[in-house]
């Protein structure tokens, strides 16, 4: 999951509309009958502990916009598209951005850090470390390859300021991340 933090977040106020509160869920399957999506825990995660509403960006929910409105085989083309203008655009205005990645590429990860990079945001990269059966046996490379370069402090080098590692009781025990500029020195 990556997290950029603004300096001053101004208030906001978002209205949800009654056929957007029961969208889409990672839970459940992709349409077209296609394997079980596996739960997202990343963004249960980040929604449970960002004290900021509407910090929160995700690619299910941008999926879930398109679903319908869009022809199946542009859907994750044009949700890349969308979140990124999304990110863009919070970034620009001063806003906190959380983004939960669904997966580990360095690829992904770079789009948005250079996003975050050309505007002078601060970048943080929190891990959710999974159980070793939590984890697809595909993704496995790429987890292990985050995890190596997060324990030996290369994350700096893809731009991210600060990378954290959480796992185990250390997920259930953070209640908050709240997004405040660093104490001043007086």
């Amino acid at each position: 999951m990556i997290v950029y933090v603004s300096e001053k977040p101004p208030p906001r106020s978002v209205k949800i509309s009654a056929d957007e509160r029961t969208g889409w869920s990672s839970e459940r399957p992709r349409g077209g009958g296609g394997p079980e999506r596996p739960v997202d825990v990343s963004v249960r995660f980040a929604e449970r502990v960002v004290e900021e509403r509407g910090a929160v960006l995700t690619r299910s929910r941008v999926r879930a916009l398109l679903a319908g409105r869009v022809p199946d085989n542009e859907i994750e083309e044009r949700t890349s598209d969308l979140l990124a203008g999304a990110v863009l655009k919070r970034l620009q205005s001063g806003q906190n951005v959380v983004l939960p990645l669904e997966g580990f590429d360095a690829l992904e990860r770079e789009r948005y850090v250079r996003l975050a990079h050309g505007l002078r945001r601060p970048r943080h990269l929190i891990l959710l470390d999974a159980s070793r059966e939590k984890v697809l046996e595909e993704e496995r490379p790429a987890l292990d390859e985050l995890r190596r370069s997060l324990d030996a402090g290369e994350l700096g080098v893809e731009g991210f300021q600060t990378a954290l590692r959480l796992g185990g009781h250390a997920l259930d025990e953070l209640k908050r991340i709240v997004f405040q500029p660093p104490p001043r020195d007086d």
